[in-house]
C-alpha cells in the first residue's frame, strides 16, 4: 500500500510541475476537478456543472478573501498577512472534493500535496492560505447543505403524441430529473428564466418545418449534410463540462489570468454553466417534449408528415426530454459570461473535441453560439425552435449572473 501511495504521488508531483509553468493552480485543479467529476465519478454534462460550480465558487471567494478585490460570492474574511492565494485555491478546490466524492480521496490527497510542494512561499504563509481555503470551502458546503442535489426526483411523462419516450439504443430512464428542482447558484429560482413559449404545436407550420429540417439533416444516412456539418455534429458530442473545462483552462492561460483573475472567470463560467442547465432541466420536465429519434418513426404526430421507421439521428441520443436543447443553455449562458467578463463579443475562443479529434477556434462568442445551435440540429438530437429558445435562456442566466455577481468591490 505505501508503494502504491507513493507511485500515485509521485506521478501526480510529475504531471502538476510539468504544466506549472502553462497553468496556474485554479487551471490545475480544474482540470483535476473534470477528473473527478467526469472521468471518474461518470457524472452526466449538464449536472456536472453543479460539482464545478462548488469548486470554483469555494475557490473565487477563498483567493478573492486575500485582497478583497472583488464582491465575495458567500465568504469573506480578513486573513492573516502574506496568506499564500494559491494555497488557499488548492485547499478550497480539494476540500469540496473530497467532500462530494468521498471515495476519491486517496487521489486528490496525493494531487494536494503535489500542488503545496510546488508553491514558494514561507511555511507559515502557506499555512494561513491552506487554512483560509479550508474555511471557504466549509461555508460553501454549508451553505449548500440541503440544496437538491441528488434529490430523489420522480418524473413519469405523460403518454401521447409529442411527449417524451425513452431513446435507442440503451432504452433508459430520463436522466437526473432532479437537476431541474435543486436550489440555483444565482437564480432566485429553477424557474427565474423559464421559456416564454414552449414546443410547436403538432400541427402548427413551424413543427412541420422543425421536422423535417432535422429529419433530413440529422439523420445518420443524411444525403444533404456536408461533411463540416458532420465533423460539426459529432465535434459537440463529447461530454459538454469535460470538453469545457479544457477550453477554459486553455482560454486563462491563452489570456495570461494570475490565480485571481482565473478563479473569477471560473466562478462566472461554471455558476452559469450550472444555473443554465438548472433551468433548461426545469423546463425539459415540464415540457416533456419528444425527440426526433422517436418522434419520426412515427410522423411526428401530423399526417401532413412522413414517417421513417427507420431513421435513426447522426449521434446517440441524450436520455432526458427534448425542450429545450441541454448544450445551448449552458452554451448560451457560457458565451454571455466570456462577454461580460472580457466586455467584448470579439474573443478569440478555442474548443477541441475528443470525439473527432479537431479543434474549433472561434473569434466571436456569437459564433460559438451559432455553431452549437447547427450542431445539435446536425446531431440529430434537437428542433431548430428547441436550439434557439435553449440559447435565449442560457443569455438570460448569464446577462443575470454578470450584472449581479463577481463585480468589483464597492
Amino acid at each position: 500500500m505505501k508503494i502504491g501511495r507513493f507511485t500515485l504521488s509521485l506521478a501526480v508531483t510529475v504531471l502538476l510541475a510539468a504544466s506549472l509553468s502553462a497553468q496556474n493552480v485554479v487551471s490545475q485543479w480544474d482540470a483535476i476537478a473534470s477528473t473527478a467529476i467526469v472521468a471518474t465519478a461518470k457524472e452526466s454534462p449538464a449536472p456536472s456543472g453543479v460539482w464545478f460550480a462548488y469548486v470554483h465558487l469555494a475557490v473565487f471567494d477563498a483567493v478573492n478573501a486575500i485582497d478583497h478585490r472583488f464582491q465575495p460570492y458567500l465568504f469573506t474574511t480578513n486573513p492573516p498577512a502574506g496568506a499564500n492565494m494559491d494555497a488557499a485555491a488548492i485547499a478550497a478546490a480539494h476540500r469540496i472534493l473530497v467532500n462530494y466524492f468521498l471515495s476519491q480521496q486517496t487521489t486528490l490527497d496525493a494531487a494536494y500535496a503535489a500542488s503545496v510542494a510546488a508553491i514558494s512561499d514561507t511555511p507559515a504563509n502557506i499555512s494561513a492560505g491552506l487554512a483560509l481555503g479550508e474555511a471557504s470551502a466549509q461555508a460553501l458546503t454549508t451553505a449548500r447543505a440541503n440544496d437538491g442535489l441528488l434529490a430523489d426526483v420522480s418524473y413519469t411523462p405523460p403518454v401521447g403524441p409529442g411527449y417524451w419516450l425513452p431513446t435507442p439504443p440503451a432504452f433508459g430512464p430520463p436522466v437526473t430529473p432532479w437537476l431541474g428542482q435543486m436550489v440555483p447558484f444565482t437564480m432566485s429560482g429553477p424557474a427565474q428564466f423559464f421559456p416564454n413559449e414552449g414546443p410547436y404545436a403538432l400541427d402548427s407550420p413551424q413543427w412541420i418545418n422543425d421536422y423535417n429540417k432535422v429529419k433530413a439533416l440529422g439523420a445518420v444516412n443524411s444525403t444533404i449534410r456536408t461533411p463540416q456539418q458532420t465533423e460539426i455534429g459529432l465535434f459537440w458530442t463529447e461530454h459538454t463540462g469535460q470538453q469545457y473545462a479544457r477550453a477554459f483552462q486553455n482560454l486563462a492561460t491563452q489570456m495570461g489570468l494570475g490565480t485571481l483573475d482565473t478563479a473569477r472567470l471560473m466562478a462566472m463560467l461554471w455558476a452559469g454553466y450550472a444555473d443554465a442547465g438548472i433551468g433548461c432541466w426545469n423546463a425539459k420536465y415540464t415540457f416533456s417534449f419528444w425527440r426526433p429519434v422517436t418522434a419520426i418513426p412515427v410522423g411526428g404526430g401530423n399526417p401532413a408528415l412522413t414517417a421513417d421507421p427507420n431513421w435513426l439521428p447522426l449521434g446517440t441520443t441524450p436520455s432526458h426530454p427534448e425542450y429545450p436543447a441541454g448544450h445551448a443553455c449552458v452554451t448560451g449562458a457560457v458565451s454571455t459570461v466570456l462577454s461580460g467578463y472580457f466586455r467584448t463579443t470579439k474573443l478569440t475562443f478555442s474548443v477541441d473535441s475528443l470525439v473527432t479529434n479537431t479543434t474549433h477556434t472561434f473569434t466571436s462568442t456569437k459564433d460559438l453560439v451559432k455553431e452549437v445551435e447547427d450542431a445539435r440540429v446536425f446531431a440529430g438530437f434537437h428542433y431548430r425552435h428547441s436550439v434557439v429558445q435553449g440559447k435565449v435562456l442560457g443569455h438570460k442566466v448569464g446577462h443575470h449572473l454578470v450584472e449581479r455577481y463577481f463585480g468589483p468591490a464597492r
